[in-house]
């Protein structure tokens, strides 16, 4: 069940035209809350907000949020009258949205007329801390000439409004346009799916590159296959299908204190070797001669060499390239420095997608 609770706000602590953060008194205490103002309408100080509680009584990685449901000090908020598709379904939350497959929207003819992505590079990642890298190298490999287009998933966080690295990359040029597809919303189109996500991509938003991740918030439970980040294995699959050239982020990382993340993620072993049936390109940063040795171990134990074109990129120059940008990133609460090789892989995967693209 949803945890109910009301609140007062005590402060706006930041607000942007899509998202307000405030601080709310509730059960007594002072804690953070963030107002969705697209599908709640805005928040001012004083008014009395009904809050989803659940995660923060839980525990939960929300960041520590509180989640409006509802303004109780405002009358009602009206929609606009554009899209008539509609995400989150038959939930209190359901959301209305203009979706590139619908008559009315401009570019539902070039979604119609699709055939191929002919061969258009598209960067398959697991964790929303690979969108930055992978972008990065995209943009200092090509000397920023070529347009980049996220497709974010709803694997985790459904709002992309809540990613405040999306909003940056759009800000300082590192990607140029934003897909959301299945129940994901917000972006700067909208798709059914993974499929005509990738289709708007190419021809709606023009892309050169696509990376496609999930949003903030991965799902994990130690199974086998029991994670969000199992859908990597199905979107390498569409890519194939429509014509594009998938390329793998492997999930590596020799600082998570959990052996199944240690080298390659389980996570990554199992999507390659069990839910990708189709091949990709699997790119490997360089690393030192010891790490590199561990990894193509485990490479070869699943059988993923022979499935899977594996290659070794130099993923430094995007890594450098978001400290130009002054772009900070994390992944679990670590820095770059602290878990290079999880990030010079997604950096090294954007550097080698630029390297396919036809001029």
């Amino acid at each position: 069940m949803i945890r109910i609770r009301r609140g007062k706000v005590t402060e706006i602590v930041t607000q942007t035209r899509e998202l307000t953060e405030i601080r709310v008194e509730v059960e007594g205490k002072t804690e953070d809350a963030i107002n969705y103002n697209f599908m709640t309408g805005p928040v001012r100080v004083g008014d009395v907000v009904t809050l989803n509680t659940t995660a923060v009584h839980m525990g939960l990685g929300s960041g520590g949020y509180h989640f409006v449901m509802a303004n109780d000090s405002v009358q009602g908020t009206e929609v606009d009258e554009m899209g008539h598709i509609i995400k989150l379904r038959y939930t209190p939350c359901q959301v209305k949205c203009f979706t590139v497959e619908e008559e009315l929207h401009p570019h539902r003819a070039k979604i119609q007329d699709f055939t191929s992505l002919k061969k258009t590079p598209v960067i398959v990642g697991t964790l929303h801390s690979m969108l930055a890298p992978a972008a990065a190298g995209v943009k200092k490999a090509s000397g920023g000439k070529l347009r980049v287009v996220y497709i974010m998933t709803d694997g985790a966080s459904l709002p992309i409004q809540l990613s405040r690295t999306v909003a940056e990359l759009k800000e300082k040029g590192v990607i140029d346009a934003t897909v959301t597809v299945g129940h994901a919303f917000g972006g700067d189109f909208e798709a059914v799916n993974i499929y005509t996500g990738l289709i708007a991509a190419k021809e709606a938003a023009e892309a050169d590159v696509i990376i496609v991740t999930m949003g903030p918030g991965i799902v994990g439970t130690g199974t086998l296959y029991g994670f969000t980040g199992i859908e990597q294995g199905e979107i390498i699959n569409a890519v194939n299908i429509l014509g594009g050239k998938a390329i793998a982020i492997p999930r590596i990382s020799f600082v998570d204190a959990r052996e199944r993340h240690t080298g390659i993620s389980h996570h990554t072993l199992t999507v390659l070797e069990k839910i990708a049936i189709t091949p990709c390109v699997v790119v490997l940063p360089r690393m030192d001669p010891i790490k590199e040795n561990y990894v193509n171990k485990q490479l070869m134990k699943a059988g993923i060499t022979l499935d899977h074109e594996v290659l070794t990129e130099d993923g430094e120059p995007a890594l450098m390239y978001l400290i130009e940008k002054d772009i900070v990133v994390t992944t679990m609460g670590r820095s770059m420095s602290q878990d290079r090789e999880f990030f010079l892989s997604a950096g090294a995967a954007g550097i080698l997608a630029s390297k396919y693209v036809v001029y």
